[in-house]
């Protein structure tokens, strides 16, 4: 369940929006000042719904710079009654995601949430990381740090299995059928030297091996 701070002071406006993310699925942490939001900061939210103008001296721009701080890609949407661009600028130098003028409709703020949800965690998901490793599934990419990791197609493959499958044993069959695929019919060492290869290339990841059966990450 993602989690979403709205910060916004206008009370009939925020229980009405809250009662709406929270059927769409949504846990919603409500603050109704700059204060209360500065306090819920943390790595926990996954997106801030900020209302500009509070009610207090803390603004929506003050919350979204301490919220980039602890997570500088955590998406923001701002709100408020002023059409005006310079907000709207101001907001995106600052790294909003979007910004909707009161009033709106309940079920158009939905909709935006629904989908920054989507573009920016199906993103997310993505990659996988492992320590100090980061894997880019989506341009077969490995990095350590900035450093890119050179593996072959199979090595490539190995780390994915583990990796997605971390703590659970894999026999040498089962790496076979799973890498090479049912038609390779020659020895199981093979994966003790893939699984070799790629500890030398990956020294940080903790493949352990149980003696006469197989692998296994942890």
């Amino acid at each position: 369940m993602y989690k979403i701070c709205f910060v916004e002071d206008e009370k009939n406006l925020h229980s009405l929006i809250k009662s709406y993310l929270e059927k769409e699925g949504y846990e919603v942490l409500s603050c109704y000042n700059g204060k209360q939001a500065l306090e819920s900061i943390n790595h926990d939210i996954q997106l801030w719904i900020l209302d500009i103008m509070l009610g207090d001296s803390i603004s929506g721009y003050d919350i979204l710079r301490e919220a980039k701080k602890i997570n500088p890609e955590v998406p923001v949407i701002f709100t408020s009654a002023r059409d005006q661009d310079l907000d709207r600028i101001i907001g995106l130098e600052l790294g909003s995601d979007d910004y909707i003028i009161k009033p709106y409709s309940p079920k158009e703020l939905v909709l935006r949430v629904n989908n920054i949800i989507k573009r920016v965690y199906t993103k997310i998901d993505a990659k996988l990381t492992y320590g100090q490793y980061i894997i880019d599934k989506e341009k077969r990419l490995v990095y350590q740090g900035k450093k890119v990791i050179s593996l072959t197609t199979l090595e490539y493959d190995l780390l994915i299995l583990l990796l997605e499958n971390n703590n659970q044993s894999f026999s040498r069959d089962d790496i076979l059928n799973k890498i090479w695929g049912d038609e390779y019919f020659g020895s199981d060492r093979v994966v003790d030297d893939l699984v070799r290869r790629l500890r030398k290339k990956m020294p940080k990841l903790n493949i352990n091996t149980i003696y006469g059966f197989g692998y296994r990450l942890t």
